[in-house]
C-alpha cells in the first residue's frame, strides 16, 4: 500500500537583541559561565514584573513582513502553563490566540514550491539542561532563560523530507539577511521540530507525531524520513499510530518516544496579567517594512538578471552575505574601468581562487587582506595582457596574505607577461631540445603534444609567457 506523508515544520529562533525578552539581563549566547546573566525576573522570583523587549517585537514583525504575513494590529502575551526543570516560573510567557504574525508564505528556491505559514509568534526561551552521562543527575543553566524566542509554524505543506531542509535553510538565510538572529544551529540559536503523519487516503490526514531534537539540517531530513518509515511499518502491522512527542537519536539514527503529545487545553493558556495588550497602527507596521532592504530571494533574482548569472551561481553568492557584497563591489570597481569586462571572470576568481585560498589558509575571506579592488585590478591586468592566468593566481595569493596591490606586486617582482619573440624563442628552443620525442609527436599532428610543450615553456618562464605568442612560435618552428 502507498502512503502519503504530510509534514508541518516548527522553527524556534533566538533573536539577536542586546537584552533578554522581559528584563535587562544580557542576551549572550556565547556566555560559558553558568548562571551569570540572570536576575530575579528571568529566574522567576515571586513578585517580579516583566517588561517586553520592544526590539524583539519589531524583529518578529520585520520577519513576518519579509515572509508576506499579516501583521496583527492588536496582539497580546499569554501564560503557557507547564512544569519542567528548565522553566523557572512553571509557566512560559508566550502567545496563544493573537500572535504578532498570521499567514504568509516562503517560496522554496529550488523547486519554487510555495510553503504557507500558520503563524509567527514571540515568547521567552527556557533554561538549558545538561544531563550527566550516567543519567543520575542534571544541571540547569539559566543564562538562556528569558532570551527572546521567535517561533514559526508552517502549514502541513511538506510531503518530502528534502523540502523541509530547503525551507529551513532558506529561513535561516532570511533571518541573517534581516539581521534578527545569528541562526547558528550549533549554538542553539535555531531549533527544528517536525510534525509528521502518513495516510493512504489523499483527503485524510493520519495521526500527527511531533519529532524533536532535530539539531541540524541533516538530522531534520533523516529524522523525518525515519519517522515516515516507522509509521508505515506500524500501519502495515494493522496497528494505530500513537499521537506523541518523539525525540531523534543522532547516534542510532532513529526516533524514540518521549511523552504523549499535549493539546492546547493542557497548557491552560490565559492572558498574561502583567503585560498590557499590544496595539500597532498601520504607520508603525509600514515603518518596520521600510527597514527591510533585500531578501535572499530578491537578491538571487537580481543577481541573475543584473549580472546574467545562472541560478546556481547566483545562489552560491547569495548563500553568504559577505561573499555577495564582495562580488558586487569587485564588479563595481571593474566596471568603473571597463564596462565590457567579463563578470564570469569575477565570479570564478572569487568563488574558486579566493575561496580556495580561504580553505587552504584556514582564514575566512572576510579576515584576509584581499579586497574587491584587488580582484578588479587582477582581471584588468589579465584583460590588458599584462599577466597570464597563472601569474594572476600567484598575485591573488600575495594580496590575500599581505594586502599588496596587484600593480605593486607586478612591479616589485617582475611578474609581467613575456611577449618578446626573441626572448621566448630561446626558451622554446630549449624546450624542444629537451623534449625531442614530444616535438616529433607534435609535428605529426598530435595536439596533446603541443599542450605539453606549452606547459614546459610556462614552467621555464614561471607562468609569465604569453600563451598566444608561444603557440605562434611553435607553429612557425613546425613549418
Amino acid at each position: 500500500m502507498e502512503y502519503k506523508p504530510t509534514i508541518g515544520l516548527e522553527i524556534h529562533a533566538e533573536l539577536k537583541t542586546s537584552s533578554k525578552m522581559f528584563c535587562d539581563c544580557k542576551n549572550d549566547p556565547n556566555q560559558i559561565e553558568p548562571n551569570k546573566n540572570v536576575c530575579p525576573i528571568c529566574m522567576g522570583h515571586p513578585g517580579t514584573l516583566p517588561t517586553p523587549n520592544k526590539k524583539a517585537i519589531e524583529m518578529v514583525i520585520k520577519t513576518g513582513l519579509a515572509m508576506n504575513a499579516q501583521i496583527a494590529h492588536n496582539s497580546k502575551f499569554d501564560r503557557k502553563n507547564y512544569f519542567y526543570p528548565d522553566l523557572p516560573k512553571a509557566y512560559q510567557i508566550s502567545q496563544y490566540d493573537q500572535p504578532l504574525c498570521s499567514g504568509g508564505f516562503l517560496v522554496l528556491p529550488e523547486n519554487k514550491k510555495k510553503i504557507n505559514l500558520t503563524r509567527i509568534h514571540l515568547e521567552e526561551d527556557t533554561a538549558k539542561l545538561s544531563h550527566a552521562a550516567d543519567g543520575k543527575s542534571s544541571l540547569v543553566d539559566f543564562n538562556r532563560a528569558g532570551v527572546p524566542l521567535m517561533e514559526l509554524v508552517t502549514e502541513p505543506d511538506f510531503h518530502d523530507p528534502k523540502e523541509l531542509t530547503e525551507f529551513a535553510q532558506e529561513f535561516q538565510l532570511l533571518l541573517r539577511y534581516l539581521g534578527v538572529s545569528n541562526a547558528d544551529m550549533e549554538k542553539g540559536n535555531l531549533r527544528l521540530e517536525a510534525n509528521i503523519s502518513i495516510s493512504d487516503d489523499e483527503n485524510t490526514l493520519g495521526t500527527k507525531v511531533e519529532v524533536k531534537n532535530l539539531n541540524s539540517f541533516k538530522s531534520l531530513e533523516r529524522g523525518a524520513a525515519f519517522e515516515i518509515k516507522r509509521q508505515q511499518k506500524v500501519l502495515e502491522k494493522g496497528e494505530k499510530v500513537v499521537q506523541e512527542t518523539r525525540g531523534w537519536d543522532e547516534t542510532k539514527e532513529e526516533t524514540f518516544s518521549q511523552r504523549s503529545k499535549e493539546s492546547a487545553h493542557d497548557y491552560r493558556y490565559f492572558p498574561e496579567p502583567d503585560i498590557p495588550p499590544l496595539v500597532f497602527d498601520e504607520t508603525y507596521i509600514q515603518a518596520m517594512g521600510a527597514t527591510i532592504t533585500e531578501t535572499p530571494q530578491q537578491r538571487r533574482e537580481r543577481f541573475s538578471q543584473e549580472y546574467n548569472l545562472s541560478h546556481e551561481h547566483a545562489s552560491f553568492l547569495v548563500q553568504d552575505m559577505f561573499l555577495g557584497d564582495f562580488f558586487e563591489e569587485a564588479v563595481s570597481e571593474l566596471r568603473a574601468e571597463n564596462k565590457d569586462t567579463s563578470i564570469d571572470l569575477v565570479y570564478n576568481y572569487i568563488t574558486s581562487d579566493a575561496k580556495g585560498l580561504e580553505a587552504d589558509r584556514k582564514v575566512p575571506l572576510a579576515l584576509s587582506k584581499l579586497t574587491p579592488a584587488h580582484i578588479a585590478d587582477i582581471i584588468l591586468l589579465i584583460e590588458k595582457g599584462s599577466i597570464s592566468s597563472r601569474v594572476a593566481k600567484d598575485i591573488l595569493a600575495q594580496s590575500f596574505d599581505t594586502g599588496i596591490g596587484p600593480e605593486d606586486a607586478l612591479a616589485e617582482q617582475n611578474l609581467g607577461q613575456i611577449s618578446d619573440e626573441s626572448e621566448l624563442g630561446a626558451v622554446i628552443d630549449k624546450v624542444i631540445d629537451e623534449n625531442n620525442s614530444v616535438w616529433y609527436n607534435y609535428k605529426e599532428g598530435k595536439e596533446n603534444a603541443l599542450q605539453f610543450l606549452i606547459g614546459q615553456v610556462m614552467k621555464e618562464t614561471k607562468g609569465r609567457a604569453n600563451p598566444t605568442t608561444i603557440i605562434e612560435l611553435f607553429k612557425k618552428s613546425n613549418k
